[in-house]
């Protein structure tokens, strides 16, 4: 586990924006992981991706990293967000916004106000 551990930390730690997810940004697996890299591909966020699929030691290890039980799993600047519940609230109410400009990433602020303005 500790080696897991080791490769989950240096992948949160060196990439400002990770996507822990079934398939990957391109291809995604599961309606969940789906809506999350929608989501972040939509609003022009560069991140990670990091498909939990092809690693069942980190699809596990993920899941004891972060205490969280599903996936997908968002990490901004080494901190764990949130899985897919969380990340479309934040989306609605404007805290992934304030996340990502607190925290120097980009992405584009008319792709999320058009997020709103569609589920609003």
């Amino acid at each position: 586990m500790t080696d897991t551990k080791t490769r989950i930390e240096d992948t949160v730690k060196t990439n400002d924006v990770v996507l822990f997810m079934k398939g990957n940004k391109q291809m995604p697996q599961c309606g969940f992981s789906q809506r999350v890299a929608g989501v972040l591909n939509y609003m022009g966020v560069d991140f990670h991706d990091v498909n939990v699929l092809a690693d069942e030691d980190i699809r596990q290890g993920i899941k004891t990293y972060s205490d969280w039980p599903t996936i997908p799993q968002l990490y901004v600047k080494g901190e764990f967000v949130g899985g897919c519940d969380i990340i479309t609230e934040m989306t609605l109410s404007g805290e992934l916004d304030t996340l990502f400009t607190d925290n120097g990433i980009s992405f584009n602020q008319d792709a999320a106000d058009k997020i709103r303005e569609a589920n609003g």
